[in-house]
This record gives C-alpha cells, structure tokens and sequence, in this order.
C-alpha cells in the first residue's frame, strides 16, 4: 500500500513556493513519498504595514506552526531569519539545509553599482538592519543617500527601480537566486560594508516533537556547518534581546589555513537607522561542535557589543 502524501505548509509568496518546492525534491528523494505543499496565508504577508512597525518577530510564522501543531500539516519550510529566536516547546528545528549565499544585493537603474550610484540616490528597503549600515557607509566615504522604507514581493520591489520609482532596492541574493532573478542583480554588497541578517539565506525545517520518526527522517537533510553558523548568529540576535525586525546584522564563517579550518569568526552589528552611530565588532572561537558551543560564541559578542552601548541603538528591545 502506498504511503500517504507528506504535507508540506509554506507561505504563498513566490519565493516561499520556489523555497518549499526545493525541500520537497529534497524530502521527495529521500523517503520515495509524495509531498504536497499547503498553502498558508501569514499575518506578514496580508497585513499592509512596514515589518518594523508589526514588531517582525514570528509575523511570517505562526499560521505556519499553528497548522502543524492541528495537524493540518506534516512539517513546514520557513525563511530561518524569520523564525523567532526562542524554541517552541512543541516543534523541532528538524533541518538546516546548506546556506544559499547569505549576501545583500543591489538591484539598480542603469546597471550601477552601489560605489556608482549619484548622492542623493534613494535606495528602497524595508529593512532597519540595511538602512542603519548603507547610511554609515555613505557617512563614511563622505557620501549621501535617502534610504526610502518599502515592503512587498521581490517583484513589487524591483518593480520601483524599473518604473523609475526609486535609483535601487537593496534585496536578499538568495531569495533572488532562488526564484531564478538573479540576472536582475547590478552589484553584490560585500559582508564588509552590510552584515547579512542573523540567519539570512538559510532554510529552516520545522515538524512536531512527538512526529519524532518524520524529525529523524528530515535531520538527514541538515548541514551541520550552516547550522552552527546560524545557531552562533541567532544566539547573538537572542542576547541583544532584539527582534527579527531589529537593525541587527550577523554572519558566522570559517576561517581557514589552506583546506585546513581552525575557526568560526563571528561578526555583529547594531546600528540607528541614520547611520549616524554603530556597534561593529566580531569575535572568532574553536569551530562549534555542540549546539551549547555555537550558543556560547554568539553570547559572548553580545555581551562585547553592549558593553559598547548596542542597546541604546536598537530602539524598543525584544521582551
């Protein structure tokens, strides 16, 4: 007798399709089963106000969990950097694929880079995190830019630069990369001049504890290295007390001798909005073999960062 199909529940935006329907290849190839994705509309995706102003954290996850916790749904594909930092007493974290490139990009007119672009330029994001380091790097180089706050799909954003809206949106390259958009990328930000989201480009891969058959199944699909990466960075993000609409950057690597890799670097970021103060500092540790290890390191910036005034910059902290 054939096994019943998985149910697989992801967001309804494109990017969340394309993301769900890799995993369920992925799940496909693995257990031999059907997966169906079901459909589930968020509060972030319906509701019209800027991430920022709902408070970010969970927006884009909660109908999802509730789905699997009724049952309606076996496991569920979220974007990590919008999965709440605190664990869910009833769900397992089952996976973490491999990380898709983890950078911020630029989506401009006429081709032009970030370096290109004319003072004065106004570059859309709905993100806290980009405003606060593209305005300190303007700052910086002597430059000036109006970082304009927008929201909607990748196509509503890049939208706004080829109707002349706007001289560029800042996005994420793996939601780009992933819905095959690539092409319309006029510069890739490096991780030096914008700290990546705690988590960005990151998968997460959600089930019920007591499915503990389905977790084990689906751990065959974690990425121990993104995993630890991830779990420092969020670590950091839980120990600023931030939110995931925070303007809070972080991004784990490994620092390697030739093919030999002696550590995991850590970097961090806070900033105010303007650009006109920010807390950048990185710390690196032994490469994390254990969950309370890759913990450990993200607690530890934290505590560098605050005792250089890092909550003073992050506006309303997380409760």
């Amino acid at each position: 007798m054939t096994e019943k199909a998985l149910r697989l529940g992801t967001r309804r935006s494109k990017l969340a399709m394309a993301q769900s329907g890799h995993v369920a290849d992925a799940v496909r190839q693995l257990t031999g089963r059907q997966v169906e994705l079901v459909e589930i509309a968020t509060y972030g995706d319906t509701s019209r106000e800027h991430l920022a102003q709902i408070g970010g954290t969970g927006v884009f996850v909660v109908a999802l969990r509730e789905a699997l916790l009724r049952g309606d749904v076996d496991f569920a594909v979220h974007s990590l950097k919008d999965l709440p930092t605190a664990e869910h007493p009833d769900l397992v974290l089952a996976a973490i694929p491999a990380r898709e490139d983890a950078r911020d990009v630029l989506v401009a007119r006429d081709g032009l880079t970030f370096e290109q672009l004319p003072d004065g330029a106004r570059v859309g994001t709905g993100s806290p995190r980009r405003m606060a380091q593209l305005n300190a790097y303007a700052r910086s180089h002597g430059r000036t830019i109006e970082t304009v706050p927008i929201r909607g799909n990748i196509d509503t954003r890049v939208g706004y630069v080829t109707k002349g809206e706007l001289d560029a949106v800042v996005l994420a390259a793996a939601g780009l990369n992933r819905i095959g958009r690539s092409d319309v990328v006029t510069d890739f930000l490096s991780v030096d001049t914008v700290l990546p989201a705690p988590g960005q480009g990151a998968l997460a891969i959600e089930c019920t504890a007591a499915n503990a058959g389905l977790a084990a199944t689906l751990a065959e699909l974690d990425d121990p290295v993104t995993r630890a990466a991830v779990t420092a960075e969020r670590s950091l993000l839980a120990a600023l007390e931030a939110g995931c609409s925070a303007p809070v950057g972080a991004l784990a690597d490994l620092l390697a001798d030739g093919q030999v890799v002696h550590e995991m670097r850590l970097r961090g970021v806070v900033g105010t909005t303007d650009g006109s103060s920010l807390v950048q500092l990185s710390t690196t540790g032994p490469v994390p073999t254990s969950h309370d290890e890759a913990m450990a390191l993200g607690r530890e910036l934290a505590d560098e960062m605050l005792a250089k005034g890092a909550a003073g910059l992050m506006g309303e902290r997380a409760l």
